[in-house]
């Protein structure tokens, strides 16, 4: 599945044409975003947009995993892991994508 990535340059020109800031305001407010959701993330706390989903920070326990080739044991250090969980309504957008 080979399609364009999204960046922060086209959020900030999305928001230039549609907001009508100037292209440096509308970089500075991608960033300011970008970044008071990151410090939310490291602080624990979980991000919240309505009708795009969630982005929280777990805590995975230390585990023994093993390395495929040669079946050693292989120990994994406890670790903070982000993940996303999608709005329904953003789930339903995805899949009427699929249908077209």
């Amino acid at each position: 599945m080979a399609g364009k990535t999204l960046t922060r340059m086209d959020l900030s020109e999305a928001v230039f044409r549609e907001v009508g800031l100037s292209r440096n305001e509308s970089a500075q407010l991608v960033e300011s975003v970008l970044a008071y959701m990151s410090d939310a993330l490291v602080a624990g706390e979980s991000v919240k947009i309505s009708s795009f989903g969630t982005f929280s920070v777990r805590d995975k326990a230390a585990r023994v995993g093993r390395n495929p080739k040669t079946g050693q044991e292989v120990p994994i250090s406890p670790r903070r892991v982000l993940t996303f969980r999608p709005s329904h309504l953003m789930k339903d957008r995805v899949a009427d994508g699929n249908r077209k």
